[in-house]
């Protein structure tokens, strides 16, 4: 079914749209759900696998850099059929890997699960970004902050979810393969009901033959400063537990807790990031998300207890995860909408150059001396956040409504 684009002033979202946002916003929770499940869980497969730090680096880093194949790939695959398909096709891939790695038996099967998680966490990264920009441009208005805010609400669940598990000695098998279920679930309940994008649109077949044009010097500083935020929010996902267990010695269940405590903090932010660009702009809400960032890395770094570390993981989510819907959302405006799914993915390999450095050069440096010392690293980029504050407010000259999308 085509849908005529609001009137980005007074028409409200037709229903099909909402539905749309509705679903959209279940692959972000889906997404981040998974995610710390794994995550969290990274402890628990040292343990298990007798990985030492390194090791846990290496894992991270081979599947933050296939994921940016699954970025490429999705833009492969949007561009020629539509985002949704993409997403539907990488949330079915993570399930499958889920229980890959849930039931792997050593230590090959083990990275190589890790390994087609990396090509599904590609694919829905770029995908549901793909979705939000397309519908946020339905609606006229800026709320993609609050699809990154359902990510955050997924996180928490995963993040509580393993909490849990360890609390009822749930084991690593029954508890990963239960996250993948809800994935694969979920995909099939409401994977019909998103946006059609892309070629599979009749407005983009037209522009599939016309060579995509980046603003390249916009674009850059937007993908440094996504690397940035990315940096920052895995050197949290994947170090804060291991920071709390192995350097201040707490036990799995309170380790688990920190990223319970970042994305809780982050769900606020989000949440509230849509009114307060709304009312102060792009650049303003940078600048004071970068620096409450920094202030709670502070806190990190400089903690004696597993209950201070907490807060300033705390503080850090109140301030860094408004940063990368704001990155989507600036590029969303760079190109023509019917280019938008590219510029979306392209900008997504900017997430994986992040990804490797908070997860190889925190857990290098972790290596080297200790995790204090790691979490430094994310502090230095939280600072240089506040100078890229600018980036996020290009050219508008593409916002305006688009050709029109189909829900189908």
């Amino acid at each position: 079914m085509t849908l005529p684009t609001p009137d980005r002033d007074s028409t409200p979202p037709t229903p099909t749209q909402r539905t749309a946002r509705v679903s959209a916003s279940v692959g972000f929770g889906l997404q981040g759900f998974f995610l710390a499940v794994l995550l969290t869980q990274l402890p628990q497969f040292k343990d298990k696998y007798g990985f030492d730090d390194t090791t846990i680096a290496l894992v991270v880093v081979m599947a933050s850099v296939i994921a940016g194949g699954g970025s490429v790939l999705a833009e492969y695959v949007a561009t020629r059929t539509s985002s949704k398909t993409t997403l539907r096709a990488g949330l079915a891939v993570i399930a499958a890997a889920g229980l890959g790695i849930a039931l792997s038996p050593g230590t090959v099967p083990f990275f190589v699960g890790f390994a087609v998680y990396g090509i599904g966490l590609g694919m829905v990264d770029a995908a549901t970004n793909m979705q939000a920009v397309a519908i946020q441009r339905c609606y006229g208005r800026s709320i993609l902050s609050s699809f990154h805010a359902v990510w955050s609400v997924g996180a928490i669940t995963g993040a509580l979810f393993v909490s849990l598990c360890e609390a009822l000695d749930v084991s690593l098998l029954v508890s990963i393969a239960l996250a993948s279920l809800v994935v694969a679930g979920a995909t099939a309940a409401l994977g019909p009901r998103l946006l059609v994008t892309g070629s599979e649109a009749e407005a983009e077949l037209e522009a599939s033959s016309t060579p995509l044009v980046i603003p390249w010097r916009p674009f850059l500083a937007l993908g440094t400063a996504m690397a940035l935020f990315f940096a920052i929010d895995f050197s949290v996902g994947n170090w804060s537990a291991l920071y709390l267990k192995d350097l201040l010695l707490s036990s799995s269940s309170t380790a688990a807790l920190a990223v319970a405590a970042y994305q809780g903090a982050g769900l606020i932010s989000r949440f509230t990031g849509d009114h307060w660009v709304r009312r102060h702009g792009e650049i303003a809400v940078v600048r004071v998300g970068a620096t409450i960032a920094a202030l709670g890395l502070v806190v990190v770094v400089f903690a004696h207890s597993p209950a201070v570390a907490i807060v300033g993981f705390l503080v850090v989510g109140l301030g860094a995860p408004v940063i990368a819907p704001l990155c989507f959302s600036a590029a969303g405006r760079l190109a023509p909408p019917e280019q938008t799914d590219a510029v979306i993915a392209r900008l997504n390999l900017f997430n994986y150059a992040g990804t490797i450095i908070g997860g190889g050069v925190v857990g290098g440096i972790a290596a080297m001396t200790d995790l204090r010392v790691g979490f430094a690293v994310p502090l230095v980029f939280a600072v240089a956040l506040i100078f890229l504050a600018p980036a996020f407010h290009p050219n508008r000259a593409t916002t305006e409504p688009s050709q029109p999308d189909r829900v189908g």
